[in-house]
């Protein structure tokens, strides 16, 4: 892992945890392992990539000072709205960039955040991607790969008109 890849890993793991998903203990521990190997240098990720089991208790407030640190800290929107709108072009930009399975990334979507915004029209396509991922057959004569390219697709056309649905919600 090289020191940019590392620093990507903790940006990620910081808006996964800033938009509430759970990320355990062992893998900020294990983040600020691969960190250090890979180079990154700040006062207190020695102290997290050190942290023995019984210390894991420890470890998040230590990766949020680690965030800091670096300047990787993140903060969504105060706005409950504004912040699933961030969350899903966050979501989207990962499906677009490879970085996150298309079939996890649109569930996410559907589940997580089109739902709570009320299954706005802007996020359609990518629902619809996701309801294609549960109930996809074999017999279709579509590729599951197939359905990966429109996942993608679907998540570049929704960030290049995501700012405009953003501004009108």
């Amino acid at each position: 892992m090289t020191r940019d890849d590392a620093l990507k890993q903790l940006g990620h793991i910081a808006r996964e945890r800033a938009f509430g998903r759970h990320v355990g203990s062992d893998r900020l521990i294990q983040a600020g392992l691969d960190a250090l190997i890979a180079g990154v240098e700040s006062p207190s990720l020695a102290m997290l990539a050190g942290l023995l089991r019984s210390e894991e208790p420890e470890a998040p407030a230590l990766f949020d000072q680690v965030l800091e640190e670096l300047g990787l800290l993140f903060h969504p929107p105060a706005d409950p709205r504004a912040a699933k709108w961030a969350m899903a072009s966050w979501v989207a930009g990962q499906i677009a960039d490879g970085s996150l399975d298309p079939v996890v990334g649109t569930h996410l979507i559907r589940a997580d955040i089109a739902y709570d915004l009320g299954d706005p029209p802007e996020l359609e396509p990518l629902v619809r991607c996701a309801h294609h991922f549960d109930g996809w057959e074999e017999s279709w004569g579509v590729s599951v790969e197939e359905l990966n390219g429109e996942a993608v697709e679907a998540a570049r056309q929704f960030l290049s008109k995501g700012s405009a649905a953003e501004a009108g919600d």
